[in-house]
């Protein structure tokens, strides 16, 4: 694998040692394995990106931004509403679209869900 990953199985076994060195923590690692796990990383997420063609997925609205961030925090509609301060049908008329958004619901995801404020600036 010093030339890079040739095959899946290669891949998988690569992010087996990855996750391996991570378990450990950053702290608890040598300057050897921390050289390791960069150059092993790089070389994991060039095969994601050329072979297995895996990109992050942009958002392309409000809505699409907050649920992803929603799934990452495992929060729920429910929950959202209640730490922005709105009413549970408000917040699932606007991520439904029936609904614009609004600078309370905008400014509650922002400081939330820290959704990237020119992005909601863009697509209010």
């Amino acid at each position: 694998m010093k030339n890079g990953i040739k095959s899946k199985k290669d891949y998988h076994q690569m992010m087996l040692d990855i996750y391996q060195l991570m378990n450990k923590g950053e702290s608890n690692l040598t300057r050897t394995e921390l050289k390791k796990l960069e150059k092993m990383s790089a070389m994991a997420e060039m095969y994601e990106d050329e072979i297995l063609k895996i990109r992050p997925r942009i958002p392309k609205s409000i809505a699409e931004a907050v649920e992803l961030k929603m799934f990452e925090n495992k929060m729920s509609q429910a929950k959202l509403a209640d730490e922005l301060g709105l009413g549970k049908s408000k917040v699932s008329e606007i991520l439904s679209g029936k609904r614009k958004p609004d600078i309370a619901f905008l400014k509650g995801v922002y400081q939330v869900l820290k959704i990237d404020a020119e992005f909601l600036l863009e697509h209010a």
